[in-house]
């Protein structure tokens, strides 16, 4: 049995003394002391420094489970219990957003601003959003963590966030493969020739194939080709017909993204009209990255987790209830990359005026803006508290960014000013869809506590909204 959770909520697990008072709800489970023991040896999970997978904490009589701000699906310890976390947007039937349920500094519970109607955050929608800005290449790739070795857990296949992820992935990098074209390599070719030699004669085989048939004309070969149908392209294609298998059986899952994913097939289909899908899974050892194709590279990685996704067998993309690795995606992430990506796409003229990850002696603000006439330092908080109120933390955050000399270099400050600082979060609500620099200064709000520090809400792609 799995607990379900959304991100920043928490379960509890509870000692009763007795049978009957053992009670199952959405917020909590009560077991008798034989089953309460066995998570004790429970820890909390971390995906990197600044998140975690989960959290757990031992108290005299319960034991706390909270989400922390990753998707995904785990085991709890050795349990044998599972826990599912889904993106905090997802707001059905809790009346609220998660914000007015949490207890952080400088938050307010303002129930005027509740929105009881029904939101899926749409994650995939943010990922191919990626797919308009190169920079977003590396960073992606550090959203996903994958235990390909631990038992895999029952899920609906509605649940299952992994599955669309790694086919969107793979698609965007495929795409990017395509248009600049398949990669050519050695392969080597073995045919029967009729009246000419290639390469070298495979003796055996043309003692069983020629010799012993009186066809004294043929002469069984082994020889080079420089081509585009070798091991990689095969490979890549093997798994396109996984994805091809999985987008026509699961169009309803997929929603509003199947027009752009069905696109990206379209454009990439016809560039391996020429290469074959014949390849055995032994055969995928001998694939050598060339560093010079790097893209290559995490194309092969992602469809390796296809095809393991489903084991190697293109019958099991029509499944309904499906085993999934423990995997989590790092939601933080992922938004601090869709809003670069926005501000590039409505910025595309002062592209290199907004610096990503912007390294800052060990640490490495979201975003910054270096047009003269609009600098700001800009933070991507993956927190819907900042609809209400503000958390001083990362006020202080950004601020300490703001403050840095490699910063104000960057910006070519040389007065005594204060650079503008700016907090994005996501409002469902009334947050804005565009984010061109005239949009920002326009509909930036202030945060009165604090001088020259805003505030701007940004809408995210929902499902059933």
């Amino acid at each position: 049995m799995g607990i379900r959770l959304s991100e920043h909520r928490s379960y509890y697990i509870r000692l009763v003394n007795r049978e009957e008072d053992i009670v199952t709800t959405r917020e909590a489970l009560s077991v008798l002391s034989s089953d309460f023991v066995r998570y004790d040896t429970v820890k909390s999970k971390s995906f990197n420094k600044s998140s975690h997978r989960f959290l757990f904490e031992k108290k005299e009589s319960e034991y706390e489970i909270k989400a922390d701000y990753c998707i995904g699906v785990d085991w709890i310890g050795h349990t044998g219990r599972s826990i599912y976390v889904e993106p905090k947007i997802n707001n059905s039937n809790l009346g609220s957003f998660i914000w007015t349920l949490e207890n952080e500094e400088g938050a307010t519970n303002n129930k005027e601003s509740v929105d009881d109607r029904f939101y899926e955050l749409d994650y995939l929608s943010m990922l191919l959003q990626l797919t308009s800005i190169s920079e977003s290449k590396n960073a992606v790739d550090d959203l996903l963590q994958i235990d390909w070795d631990a038992k895999h857990i029952p899920i609906e296949q509605e649940d299952d966030k992994l599955t669309p992820f790694l086919i969107v992935r793979f698609l965007q990098i495929l795409k990017l493969i395509v248009k600049k074209g398949l990669k050519k390599d050695y392969f080597k070719v073995k045919e029967n020739l009729n009246n000419r030699i290639k390469g070298k004669i495979l003796v055996g085989q043309q003692i069983k194939q020629n010799i012993l048939k009186n066809r004294f004309t043929s002469t069984y070969c082994e020889y080079q080709v420089f081509d585009i149908d070798h091991l990689e392209n095969r490979f890549l294609k093997k798994v396109l017909d996984f994805v091809v298998a999985y987008v026509e059986s699961h169009k309803i899952l997929l929603k509003d993204n199947l027009h752009i994913i069905q696109q990206t097939i379209s454009y990439c289909k016809p560039a391996f009209a020429f290469v074959s899908s014949s390849i055995k899974e032994n055969e995928l050892k001998n694939i050598k990255h060339n560093p010079l194709f790097k893209d290559y590279k995490s194309a092969l990685q992602i469809g390796g987790y296809i095809l393991k996704r489903f084991a190697y067998n293109i019958t099991q993309t029509t499944t309904q209830k499906v085993l999934t690795p423990p995997f989590w995606i790092n939601m933080p992430q992922l938004f601090e990359l869709y809003v670069y990506s926005k501000m590039i796409e409505h910025n595309k003229e002062l592209k290199k005026e907004i610096h990503f990850q912007f390294s800052t002696y060990g640490n490495a603000l979201d975003i910054l803006v270096s047009h003269p006439e609009f600098q700001m330092v800009i933070d991507a908080k993956y927190k819907l508290k900042y609809q209400s109120g503000q958390l001083h933390q990362d006020i202080r955050q950004v601020a300490g960014y703001a403050r840095l000399n490699k910063v104000r270099t960057e910006l070519k400050i040389k007065e005594d000013r204060n650079i503008p600082c700016l907090i994005i979060f996501p409002d469902m609500v009334s947050g804005v869809d565009d984010l061109s620099l005239i949009n920002i200064r326009n509909s930036k709000r202030s945060i009165k506590a604090y001088y020259n520090v805003y505030k701007l809400g940004v809408k995210l792609p929902v499902i059933g909204f």
